[in-house]
């Protein structure tokens, strides 16, 4: 007998957090702990355009850039997906609105400390922020977007990868 499929029980699992904050790590670990796909919205975009996300940012500019990225997750229909999302993601509320309803949003906290250790390559990553505004300028005014649209909050300075994706799976699964 064939299982009635109900879109219910096909939700993606979307993180959200700072640039550095382990969205695209954490995501290729949970999805084989979960079964379940993995992308990378920053892929997507690079993917769709043709070039890397510094590039895309520099063509179009600041506005055009996060308009083509709402436009491009809006386009998403997947299922049973950890979606990685970039962290700019959520200046644009349909783009958010429509992850929302894909399943549930999980900011992945850390500290301004945590992520500065680990952003190297801030300059030239695709970093969407104004010019002149600082890492901790960025952190601050992304922080307060990032909790508006989070069903659940992981905060990971003090846990491992693994530890991580472990709070994650048992958040999803009850």
């Amino acid at each position: 007998m064939l299982k009635t499929f109900r879109p219910t029980d096909k939700k993606c699992v979307v993180l959200i957090g700072m640039p550095g904050a382990g969205k695209s790590t954490l995501g290729r670990l949970l999805c084989s702990r979960i079964h379940y796909a993995w992308v990378d919205t920053d892929d997507l975009l690079q993917a769709w355009w043709g070039m890397p996300l510094q590039g895309i940012l520099d063509h179009l500019g600041l506005d055009a850039f996060l308009d083509a990225e709402e436009e491009m997750v809006r386009a998403i229909n997947l299922r049973r997906t950890i979606i990685s999302t970039g962290g700019s993601v959520v200046y644009r509320h349909l783009g958010m609105q429509h992850l929302a309803g894909l399943g549930p949003v999980i900011y992945l906290r850390a500290s301004v400390q945590s992520i500065s250790s680990r952003i190297s390559n801030a300059d030239s990553r695709g970093l969407v922020r104004h010019s002149g505004c600082s890492l901790e300028q960025l952190f601050d005014e992304r922080r307060v977007l990032y909790e508006k649209y989070a069903d659940h909050v992981l905060d990971t300075d003090e846990m491992s990868v693994q530890e991580s994706a472990e709070a994650i799976r048992k958040w999803v699964k009850k």
